[in-house]
């Protein structure tokens, strides 16, 4: 593990907290990239919109990589992606990281957010 990553990552979470409320974890994290990226405001989500909101994070978080490209939003205003380059095998511990390191730069484009 990248101690860097995980010193920086929790510094993000440090400063998450104080505007969101503590507890936060990589799960909400991207729930929270998920409803932003969305652009319709918090109100309360369906069991299948909150998986959504994942998957939309996570597309938006690994574009950079060059694994996802932004394809454009359907008639109710949800982003779609697609899949560009595959990501390798990585263990659940390797993809924390992965997304640990995606979600650092995600907020890093924000200086209020950046670690």
């Amino acid at each position: 593990m990248d101690y860097d990553i995980e010193i920086r990552f929790q510094k993000l979470v440090k400063i998450l907290d104080e505007k969101f409320g503590g507890g936060l974890d990589v799960q909400s994290i991207l729930f929270l990239i998920g409803v932003q990226e969305l652009g319709q405001g918090f109100r309360k989500f369906k069991k299948n919109e909150k998986m959504d909101l994942m998957h939309i994070a996570v597309c938006t978080v690994l574009m950079p990589s060059g694994h996802y490209e932004f394809k454009g939003r359907d008639e109710d205003g949800w982003p779609h992606f697609e899949l560009k380059k595959e990501l390798p095998v990585l263990s659940q511990r390797e993809q924390e990281h992965l997304m640990k390191e995606a979600i650092i730069e995600y907020f890093a484009q924000d200086t209020e957010f950046a670690v």
